[in-house]
């Protein structure tokens, strides 16, 4: 029964511009048309170019919030429109750190359980509810406050793809798919290859053979294995966008977005001030994840396949991805008059106590770096696609004399990342990243049995 509804299901996910996808166009549009423009005032260089074009005000990132939007990818060759591919995209120019959340598209959102039927699907909602509704799903799922939807058609992939010359990607496995009902023929060796526009479709479509073979499990089976080709080739596509030769595509590139994509991003001098430092941004660095769970049938044992998302594995990740950086909005908040006299209270409360709290910072730091490796409790996951590398990880650590506390696997992500989640010294979080050769250090506030949480990217080749 589950192959059968999978069957009819089948994804339909040509549409995965994302919002990155509209920034380079803009990037590449700018950049083309910098000719006869003065950049002294904003520094040489091509950030320096893209700002005098851009007309940017902001001369700090740090000014710049987290932008946060919520991409759908919609299947407009069926009578009822799904939204088969759901991610959460996130970038942040001062910290040059961004993020792809996928959710599975079968993901539970119903009131109740005893009477879920197809339409509680997170896939669905795009019907009943259009982006507007889905949005709030997923705000609902995830804990976040998503303001801006990126909706993308079926036609735009196959367009972009072909539009900039095709894209060289590597096939993870063997695709090989038919169906006469969807016009549907995949036909994909494993290895690099260029792919065409038709050829990307069938990438980012493939789920299972007609044989009913699919993704090696530590790729990650069905659905996942499929998000995760998505999440990769909207990287390789981000990078080949942006290539010098494109240029003088400007004009169809902007008609392939014009076509395929609907936004409520309607104050577009907020999002152009992101482009300057966009265009620094390096793809290999961006971290991508599943909403954690598990699929099982609702009502138990009889019912259709659900995908349901953990709670607190969501709420830890959704913390680690997400909330530590604000968004814009959060950051112009904080500046308005409303607050003006809080903050001054604050400020002077701050004044009052700025002795005791530096001593008692210090004293523990100090604690800190005196303290025990081995009892700092290390938790390994690893995103880096191979166990071996896990186990590498491990023994070294250990040799180093820190308490391996546990390991586990996560979405195969590029870069490695060290997440202090007990205020260690930036002694001890720099010595880890030195024992693992690499790593982007950042930090949690939300409670955890473990100190540090290592997640291994590709980037780990000890």
């Amino acid at each position: 029964m589950k192959d059968e509804m999978n069957k009819k299901k089948h994804p339909i996910l040509k549409g995965i511009l994302k919002f990155f996808l509209i920034i380079i166009i803009l990037i590449v549009l700018f950049v083309g048309g910098f000719i006869g423009y003065s950049t002294f005032k904003n520094g040489w260089g091509l950030q320096g170019m893209i700002k005098t074009m851009v007309g940017s005000t902001v001369k700090d990132p740090q000014e710049l919030g987290n932008l946060q939007v919520l991409i759908l990818g919609v299947s407009e060759d069926i009578s009822t429109p799904l939204t088969d591919t759901i991610m959460v995209a996130s970038y942040n120019p001062a910290t040059q750190k961004a993020t792809l959340l996928s959710i599975p598209r079968d993901t539970f959102v119903g009131a109740s359980k005893l009477r879920a039927d197809s339409y509680d699907k997170i896939n669905a909602i795009y019907q009943k509810e259009g982006a507007e509704g889905t949005l709030k799903k997923v705000n609902a799922l995830t804990g976040l406050d998503l303001k801006y939807y990126v909706v993308i058609s079926n036609n735009a992939l196959v367009e972009l793809v072909d539009e900039i010359g095709g894209v060289e990607f590597d096939v993870p496995i063997n695709m090989y798919y038919t169906s006469k009902r969807q016009g549907l023929y995949i036909n994909l060796k494993k290895g690099k290859q260029k792919l065409n526009g038709e050829q990307a479709e069938g990438l980012v479509r493939f789920r299972k053979s007609n044989s009913n073979t699919t993704y090696p499990a530590e790729y990650g089976n069905d659905d996942f294995g499929r998000m995760r080709t998505q999440r990769e080739f909207i990287k390789a596509v981000a990078k080949q966008t942006l290539q010098a030769k494109n240029i003088t595509k400007i004009g169809d590139l902007i008609d392939i977005v014009k076509r395929n994509v609907k936004t409520n991003i309607k104050d577009w001098n907020q999002i152009k001030e992101y482009i300057p430092y966009a265009v620094e941004f390096n793809t290999d660095n961006l971290q991508s994840e599943n909403i954690p769970g598990d699929s099982t049938r609702i009502p138990a044992g009889t019912g259709l396949w659900f995908f349901l998302a953990d709670e607190n594995k969501t709420e830890d990740l959704v913390e680690e991805l997400f909330k530590n950086e604000k968004t814009k909005e959060e950051k112009d908040d904080e500046g308005t008059d409303t607050n003006t006299s809080t903050n001054s209270t604050a400020t002077s409360s701050k004044t009052n106590t700025t002795n005791e709290t530096s001593s008692t910072k210090t004293t523990s730091n100090s604690q800190k770096d005196k303290q025990d490796k081995s009892k700092i409790k290390v938790e390994i996951l690893n995103g880096s696609g191979d166990s071996n590398l896990l186990t590498k990880a491990t023994k070294a650590l250990k040799d180093e004399g820190y308490n391996v506390y546990k390991t586990g696997k996560t979405s195969t992500t590029q870069v490695t990342t060290i997440i202090n989640k007990a205020n260690l010294s930036e002694d001890t979080t720099s010595n880890l990243k030195s024992v693992l050769g690499t790593g982007v250090i950042s930090s949690s506030s939300r409670a955890s049995k473990v100190d540090v949480t290592i997640i291994l990217g590709k980037d780990y080749k000890k």
